[in-house]
């Protein structure tokens, strides 16, 4: 009575299931559509006449023909049978579009992170060029600095002007 020793660098071999096997993101996408034909006005205008025509036909059509007698129990049990599957197919498709909205705000909360760290990186660095121009001769500040020169030449030009005539 031996027993085989598991080999753990290997995968395990597949193990048979009895139950059926399907791809759950096939079903979701299948799910999805389902939702969305239900959630349209053509299905409610397609319910609506079959339902309408199923009421007729037993009412009007001759006894022999009837497959539905009053009080439509065939119509109730169909109506519920389209409604218990109905209702979970939704409810999977709303969980899938939750799953994709929560990812969607995942990244649009890592997007802003991103903004707002660029934003501020941005303004440090505004704030730094402001800091060195002020330190910086600007234009008008060197118009100014020449205008104040060129007043101070014309008044000493003033002056030792004058005193060179009046020494002549």
């Amino acid at each position: 009575m031996t027993r085989s020793r598991v080999r753990l660098d290997q995968p395990r071999a597949p193990r048979r299931s009895l139950l059926p096997e399907y791809d759950p993101e096939a079903f979701g996408r299948l799910s999805e559509r389902v939702a969305r034909f239900l959630g349209t006005g053509r299905f409610i205008v397609w319910m609506t006449l079959v339902i309408i025509l199923w009421v007729l036909w037993n009412i009007f059509a001759p006894d022999d023909l009837r497959f539905d007698q009053y009080p439509f129990i065939f119509l109730t049990l169909m109506l519920s049978l389209q409604a218990s599957y109905a209702a979970p197919l939704i409810l999977l498709a709303q969980n899938r579009q939750d799953d994709r909205d929560r990812v969607n705000l995942e990244q649009d909360r890592k997007q802003n992170e991103r903004s707002i760290a660029d934003t501020e990186y941005l303004t440090r660095e505004i704030a730094a060029l402001r800091m060195g121009l002020g330190e910086v001769a600007t234009r008008d500040w060197i118009r100014s600095e020449f205008q104040d020169l060129i007043k101070e030449m014309d008044e000493r030009r003033l002056f030792p002007v004058e005193s060179d005539e009046a020494d002549r």
